[in-house]
């Protein structure tokens, strides 16, 4: 389906010179003189290289039309991811830079949503929020103050991230996929 180019966002599947590319950002350029454009940065489904394209706000694009799965994440290794559909419980790969440094959040029956574009997965979509344990943390230095110092801490995946002070070892804590940063104490 064609759409202008000033609806595109974050996240949509565009078709462009005969190949298909992930939205990742755009960003409304508007000069002193001329017309307004927009800068779209992608990345190709198939590749994985990325690109930048500008296009005018009055042009057309082809938006591919993406169907949304719910899937189970099995299991997975060094290369690739295997999910479960969750109606018709068949099993597809996908390989595992598809998902980036968001994979280390993935865990053995994890509901996900995947996204598929003429029946080939080209996106999955994480919980936003995951619970993981502190294996290592940093001491608190005496003289820090609570509300504006955090210390490096590091996850059972494998992943450091900042935590504030009163964290320690072996606690369980609530994480944010998107940027990977420390969202509350664990309440369960």
């Amino acid at each position: 389906m064609k759409i202008n180019a000033n609806l595109i966002r974050p996240g949509n599947i565009l078709e462009h010179n005969g190949r298909q590319f992930s939205v990742l950002n755009i960003q409304i350029i508007q000069p002193g003189k001329g017309g307004a454009f927009i800068a779209v940065e992608m990345r190709d489904l198939r590749t994985g290289t990325k690109t930048n394209e500008r296009w005018r706000t009055a042009d057309t694009v082809e938006k591919c039309s993406v169907e949304e799965k719910d899937c189970t994440f099995l299991f997975g290794d060094a290369d690739h991811l295997t999910f479960m559909e969750q109606e018709t419980y068949e099993q597809f790969t996908v390989p595992a830079d598809l998902l980036g440094e968001s994979a280390a959040f993935l865990q053995d029956g994890m509901a996900v949503t995947v996204d598929f574009v003429e029946g080939s997965p080209v996106s999955v979509t994480l919980p936003e929020k995951v619970v993981m344990t502190v294996t290592e943390a940093d001491p608190v230095v005496k003289g820090q103050t609570a509300s504006s110092s955090y210390k490096p801490a590091k996850l059972e995946n494998g992943l450091k991230i900042l935590v504030p002070p009163f964290l320690a070892a072996g606690e369980k804590i609530v994480v944010a996929t998107a940027d990977c940063t420390y969202v509350e104490r664990f309440k369960g």
